[in-house]
C-alpha cells in the first residue's frame, strides 16, 4: 500500500536514471511529479510511460526550480518528498514510509533519512560521507526550498523526525560529466559565498533545518571559512581521507575524496578569488561580474 505521498523530481537529459529512479518509488509515491527543465533525450518520454506527471520550466537554479514545483504542480497528498533523478529508494525505506508516515504525530512536520552515495562503482562509506542525514520528506504546505544557489536544503515549520534507512545516489555518468557538474556547482558555491559577504549575514529562513545540515553549515561557516584560502582545502582533504578513514573505500575512495574533498573546495576558493578580482579590476558589482562571465541574474539585495 502506498503512503499518502507525492514525489518530486526535477530533471535534465536524465533518460539514464529516470526509469530506475520511478520504478523505486512504485511502492512509496501515489503520485510523482517530473519538473523538466527542457531536456533533449527521452526523459520526458520516459517518465509519462512509467506514470509521472510531467511539468517544463526554464532552470535557474535547483531552489528556484524546486519551488516553482511546489507553486505551480498540483500537489493533494499529505505528504512531499524530493528525489533526484539519479538516486533511489531502497526496500528498507519504501517499508518504513509505509508504516511509519501515517503514524506521525501532527507535530512533526519533516522527515530526515539516511544517503548513500556511489562512485566509480563504489559505495562510498567512510570520510565522513555516511551516513548524512538528509530531510527528504515533508508534510505538504509545511516545507520550502532554501533561496541558495548551492547547498540548498528543505526547511520546514515543526518538528523532524530520522527513518534510518536510505536513498541512494548512484550516477551512472562518466568521470567527464561528473568534473563539468562539479564545475558548475563550484561557481554557484561561490556565488553563495559571495553573496553573504556583500550582505554580511547568512540571513536564515525561518523554519528548522535537520540537525545534519545545521552542523554541516556551522563547521562551514565558522571553522572551514577561517581557515587560509589554498589550505583549507588541503587539510579537509586530510581529514576525510585520513582521518575519517577514507582510504578504507579502495581507489575509488582515493579518487572520491581527492576530487570532492581537494579539488572541488579548491576550486570554489580560487572562483571566489577571480570574482574578487575581477570585481576590483574592472570597478563592478558582484551581480555585474556574475552576469557577464556565467550569465546568472543575482540579487544582492
Amino acid at each position: 500500500m502506498n503512503s499518502d505521498i507525492t514525489a518530486i523530481i526535477l530533471t535534465l537529459n536524465e533518460e539514464k536514471h529516470i526509469e530506475r529512479c520511478l520504478k523505486s518509488l512504485k511502492t512509496v509515491a501515489t503520485k510523482v511529479v517530473v519538473v523538466d527543465s527542457f531536456s533533449s533525450d527521452r526523459t520526458c518520454e520516459l517518465a509519462k510511460l512509467y506514470g509521472a506527471e510531467v511539468l517544463q520550466n526554464k532552470w535557474i537554479n535547483y531552489a528556484t526550480q524546486f519551488n516553482w514545483a511546489l507553486d505551480h504542480a498540483n500537489l493533494d497528498s499529505k505528504w512531499i518528498m524530493r528525489l533526484d533523478a539519479d538516486e533511489v529508494v531502497s526496500p528498507e525505506l519504501s517499508d518504513l514510509l509505509q508504516t511509519e508516515i501515517p503514524e506521525l504525530a501532527c507535530g512533526v512536520s519533516g522527515v530526515t533519512v539516511n544517503r548513500q552515495i556511489h562512485f566509480m562503482g563504489r559505495w562510498i562509506k567512510h570520510g565522513d560521507i555516511y551516513p548524512r542525514r538528509m530531510l527528504r520528506v515533508w508534510r505538504n504546505g509545511r516545507g520550502r526550498c532554501e533561496n541558495r544557489w548551492m547547498d540548498e536544503h528543505i526547511i520546514v515549520q515543526g518538528d523532524v523526525k530520522h527513518l534510518n534507512a536510505d536513498i541512494a545516489d548512484i550516477n551512472l555518468n562518466n568521470i567527464t560529466w561528473w568534473i563539468s557538474k562539479h564545475n558548475q556547482y563550484a561557481t554557484r558555491e561561490a556565488i553563495d559565498i559571495l553573496l553573504s559577504k556583500v550582505k554580511q549575514t547568512e540571513c536564515p529562513e525561518r523554519g528548522t533545518l535537520s540537525m545534519q545540515a545545521k552542523v554541516n553549515r556551522w563547521f562551514k561557516h565558522t571553522v572551514y571559512a577561517r581557515t587560509p584560502i589554498g589550505l583549507r582545502s588541503f587539510l579537509y582533504f586530510i581529514y576525510r581521507y585520513i582521518l575519517r578513514l577514507g582510504f578504507l573505500d579502495g581507489w575509488p575512495g582515493l579518487a572520491f575524496h581527492f576530487l570532492q574533498g581537494y579539488w572541488y573546495r579548491f576550486l570554489v576558493d580560487v572562483k571566489v578569488w577571480e570574482i574578487q578580482q575581477m570585481m576590483e579590476v574592472r570597478h563592478q558589482s558582484l551581480e555585474q561580474v556574475v552576469l557577464s562571465e556565467y550569465g546568472y541574474e543575482i540579487n544582492c539585495q
